[in-house]
């Protein structure tokens, strides 16, 4: 996203879960952008020049983890100055933060125990395999275990640190696993802190936020932003149209739902309240908005990386999977706006925005490297390639707009900026080799796989109600990613064994992973969105919800029923149109349902025949569409009784 305002700062710092970075200044921020940018750098010449996969995800970290230290303030210095209640030191009058001596050393025991192995990589690959470690080796291990815990509580919070801490002792104590055994798995080989997450970070993530700065460096977020504005003028359900859509078209910068909250609820907030939006609801529309374009292709969240490397597809079969719940859940969505419309007595906005034609011709380019990326893939291009390709198409167009040329001092911030945007992600990943590496050296997986099954009866209805409740529930305490790779290595492996394909089981844990976000009672999005319009912050959540509902209730569909899977876009094309219009009927159901236009006979009908309709089997089908068929009749019979003339 574009610099961020001080009061934006500050709402990213109350509400982001991962940590705002500290504020650098003079020539140690210059050097923390020189460093970043060459690791956008290299990242980029790695996708045509590969380097071993092992050696590439070290090297990566060697220079990301320092990075970290030296970029995210401990706070354990504040906390103890609250707890003596003694006043912090006075603010340096240029607002930078500068790291301490504990910070550099970390940094620099990051980057000590991160060489060794590459010092000599043939011979710690030899040690690794032959169980033959060095107590150098050992050392080095333990130490970066806790510096990735220290990295992963400055970066996303402490309670990611407790639950690798909590899997590191059962490896030790309740699996009695010594400690050499420990540290090979998760030093030496790529079953640990070098795994398939720490792949998808320093392959796909890099390369996807370094796209998305040049993206916001050339100018997109204005042109979306604009474009939103300019496509919908003149109905009363207008505004909300407009800000769901720039929702979605920042998406494609940020990744991040909280990020584009509060970066669009600067400029929407002001549109929804003149047009007569309640803050609550103007809230919800924000909140919805934001965490949509997590939801949605062409850039989804980073855990849809992880998804394609765990089913070993490619990125683009991952969009594919994504794009009829895409189309459902902003379907959803602007059903709920248009009955919200009619029920607050919303109205038109006059908003400056250019002609959407004349802004079209102008900056329609921008769309060009987002259609592109998938053009490309669908060429059977690589995603790597087709995202550096996409990168390098997004400068050279940045040189049809005079204000957002970008010459070298914009490039060097945008590849800049694409490193320091993933360090939580890396620290995130890497530390969750910790999880992946006990549970693959205990078998720990298997076990409690069996415990969710046991737990459910074996009933498959049960333990996919239980599985999301746990997802949500995880995810309220860590971010999306974390809390899909523990989710996806615990949960998955019950689902599967009650017969659920591995699409639909990864797909199923990633949209309630990116749920938890406006998932009551932390609802990250919703809260930002309620520091914004002044709203009471449980009715936001509660209108997020509202919003949000057919994202909750359309992954049941994924799981439950065998044409669950044509919501994926798997199977004949009939089938895939057939159940993709009966969702939308569903979803329809449920605006009706949670609307506050209809009373609550025909909301009640309506929430049964949604539910009916989403079994997207004939028989519930037929009844489902009976049951709203009523539903409409007793509306009709209300209305007439009600207004006789």
């Amino acid at each position: 996203m574009t610099e961020l305002s001080d009061r934006e700062a500050e709402l990213l710092s109350a509400h982001e879960q991962e940590r705002p970075a500290r504020r650098l200044a003079g020539p140690l921020r210059l050097g923390v952008w020189v460093v970043g940018g060459l690791l956008s750098v290299y990242s980029l010449l790695v996708v045509f020049r590969p380097v071993e996969a092992i050696e590439h995800r070290m090297t990566f970290l060697a220079v990301a983890l320092p990075l970290v230290f030296l970029c995210y303030r401990s706070g354990l210095a504040a906390r103890v100055r609250r707890l003596l209640r003694r006043p912090a030191p006075a603010p340096r009058e240029d607002g930078a933060e500068w790291p301490t001596v504990a910070d550099w050393l970390l940094a620099a025991a990051s980057l000590a125990v991160l060489l060794h192995p590459l010092a000599d990589m043939d011979a710690f690959r030899e040690r690794g395999s032959g169980a033959a470690m060095t107590d150098l080796d050992i050392v080095a291990g333990v130490v970066l275990t806790v510096l990735l815990l220290e990295a992963v509580r400055r970066t996303v919070g402490a309670i990611f640190s407790v639950i690798c801490v909590l899997f590191l002792l059962y490896t030790y104590y309740v699996a009695a696993l010594p400690i050499d055994w420990i540290v090979s798995q998760l030093y030496t080989g790529t079953e640990g802190f070098f795994g398939v997450p720490m792949q998808v970070a320093a392959s796909y993530i890099i390369l996807f936020t370094i796209y998305g700065a040049v993206l916001d460096h050339s100018g997109a977020s204005k042109f979306f932003i604009d474009l939103s504005f300019a496509a919908f003028r003149r109905s009363r359900a207008a505004p909300g149209r407009t800000v769901t859509t720039a929702g979605f078209l920042l998406g494609t910068v940020s990744g991040s739902g909280v990020a584009t909250t509060v970066s669009l609820g600067s400029v929407a907030w002001p549109v929804l309240r003149r047009a007569g939006y309640p803050k609550e609801a103007a809230g919800g529309i924000l909140a919805a908005g934001g965490i949509g374009a997590i939801l949605s292709p062409p850039t989804l969240g980073a855990a849809a990386f992880i998804i394609a490397e765990y089913l070993g597809t490619g990125y683009l079969q991952v969009l594919l999977y994504a794009t009829i719940p895409t189309i459902l859940y902003y379907l959803g969505i602007f059903l709920a706006i248009e009955i919200d419309s009619r029920r607050f007595g919303t109205h038109t906005v006059d908003v400056d925005a250019p002609r959407i034609g004349r802004l079209l011709l102008r900056f329609g380019y921008h769309f060009s490297s987002l259609i592109l990326i998938v053009v490309l893939m669908a060429m059977e291009r690589s995603a790597f390639q087709s995202v550096v390709i996409a990168t390098a198409v997004a400068f050279l167009l940045s040189f049809l707009d005079p204000k957002h040329r970008m010459g070298p001092k914009r490039v060097g911030q945008a590849l800049a900026k694409g490193t320091l945007e993933v360090l939580p992600v890396t620290a995130v990943c890497a530390a969750a080799g910790i999880i992946v590496g006990a549970i693959t050296l205990t078998g720990l997986g298997q076990q409690l796989a069996d415990i969710i099954i046991g737990v459910g009866a074996g009933n498959l209805v049960i333990t996919t109600v239980m599985a999301a409740l746990a997802v949500l529930l995880l995810g309220l305490a860590v971010p999306v990613t974390a809390s899909f790779i523990i989710t996806a290595v615990i949960i998955a492996p019950a689902l599967f064994e009650l017969g659920v394909d591995r699409p639909e089981a990864y797909m199923f844990i990633f949209y309630y992973a990116v749920l938890s976000e406006v998932s009551p009672p932390t609802a990250l999005s919703a809260v930002a969105a309620a520091a914004i319009t002044g709203g009471n912050t449980y009715k936001t959540m509660m209108m997020t919800w509202r919003y949000t509902l057919p994202a909750f209730l359309v992954p049941f569909a994924f799981v439950l029923t065998p044409n669950g899977q044509a919501l994926l876009g798997q199977g004949p094309i009939g089938t895939v149109l057939l159940m993709t219009a009966v969702s939308a009927v569903a979803v329809a159901a449920l605006a009706v349902a949670t609307g506050g236009m209809a009373a609550w006979p025909e909301r009640l009908l309506a929430a049964v025949a949604a539910v009916l309709l989403l079994f997207l089997e004939p028989v519930p089908i037929v009844a489902g569409l009976a049951v709203l068929a009523v539903a409409a009749v007793v509306h009709l019979v209300r209305r007439r009784r009600r207004d006789p003339a």
